[in-house]
């Protein structure tokens, strides 16, 4: 399994200061395992184990399972080459930090309305189990034909009574079903990333945060010195993204066949379902003049900015709508139960 990025954050910081001070590889390594958490404790063993076989620090982490990322890894077998393993060790941060930073902004801007729309969900089932089966006695006493949604609502109430259990299992199992469906399937799980793009008030965000983490990736990996076709590759390897993958494995082949960097996105993404079409001028332009790199890094800061904007925007028109939702669905119950009330003087 591998380490969170959270985790990879944290080590590349502890050996980035301990070879700021003065420390050998080995000895680092060694000084972060006497004060490592226990779950550490067996990786960083099997990495001394490796370094000490006369193994590279980049084969040592490849070794181990895909505990790291891709990045990671490659960062470091670059550094390796130019002898500037601290320079890989601040970029690793930069990018850790930078990933970590986006998924608190998207999780933040989520969390409202998910613990918003599961609490209105809770309080209904609260309702329709305890609630509604109070009044269903109480209008049992009225020789009086009820209003049809007050039927339906007692109706509904009592299927959820008699079947609570077995309503809950065929959840729980469609639940699990779908989710070892999406778990095997990689043609569900890139339908699943296609269609995310097109969920409304979100789907724009997240292409934006997917087109910010592919630019911040490919920029880090073009500045520490991975020729393009390689940090593409790499990218490719490192996405958390199906159409990011796939669109960077394409980029990767039509430049292999000869084609240059704004060509070969246009090939690979003829209808824009992933590059904004700015972003494929400025590449275009930056490919040309030799300054691709400087351009990505910008270009990914744009974009998060564009992104921390549209989420602020999205907390903030989504509040009130979801106060208006969760108003109608509980104000609508309410209203039904206490129809017959309203009409009690017909009812007796």
């Amino acid at each position: 399994m591998a380490l969170n990025k959270q985790s990879q954050l944290d080590f590349a910081q502890q050996l980035l200061t301990l070879f700021n001070a003065g420390l050998a590889l080995l000895n680092a390594i060694e000084l972060i395992q006497s004060s490592a958490p226990k779950e550490w404790q067996h990786w960083l063993k099997d990495i001394q184990a490796h370094l000490k076989k006369g193994n590279s620090f980049s084969q040592s982490l490849m070794a181990q399972h895909n505990l790291f990322s891709m990045e990671f890894i490659n960062l470091i077998r670059v550094s390796e080459r130019t002898g500037d393993i601290e320079l890989a060790l601040k970029t690793i941060c930069q990018q850790l930090e930078a990933q970590i930073e986006l998924r608190r902004k998207v999780q933040q801007a989520l969390s409202y309305p998910i613990i918003t729309l599961s609490s209105s969900l809770l309080l209904v089932i609260v309702m329709m189990i305890w609630v509604v089966p109070v009044f269903k006695d109480v209008f049992g006493h009225f020789q009086a034909e009820l209003p049809p949604p007050t039927k339906a609502l007692i109706q509904i109430s009592s299927i959820m009574n008699h079947f609570f259990i077995e309503i809950c299992a065929c959840l729980l199992t469609s639940t699990l079903i779908c989710l070892l469906a999406w778990i095997k399937s990689i043609y569900l799980q890139k339908m699943c990333d296609q269609w995310s793009f097109r969920i409304p008030l979100l789907g724009k965000l997240l292409r934006l945060a997917a087109l910010t983490y592919w630019c911040r990736t490919l920029g880090h990996l073009l500045e520490s010195g991975l020729p393009l076709p390689d940090a593409l590759r790499v990218t490719a390897q490192s996405s958390n993204h199906w159409l990011s993958h796939d669109l960077s494995a394409e980029v990767f082949k039509h430049l292999t066949r000869g084609w240059p960097l704004g060509a070969s996105l246009k090939k690979a993404d003829p209808k824009n379902s992933f590059f904004d079409t700015e972003t494929l001028q400025l590449l275009h332009i930056a490919a040309a003049s030799g300054f691709l790199a400087q351009m990505l890094r910008k270009r990914a800061n744009t974009l998060g900015s564009q992104l921390s904007g549209g989420l602020n925007s999205l907390s903030q028109t989504l509040e009130p709508l979801l106060i208006m939702l969760v108003g109608i669905i509980i104000g609508g119950l309410v209203i039904i139960l206490y129809l017959p009330i309203f009409n009690l003087g017909q009812i007796v």
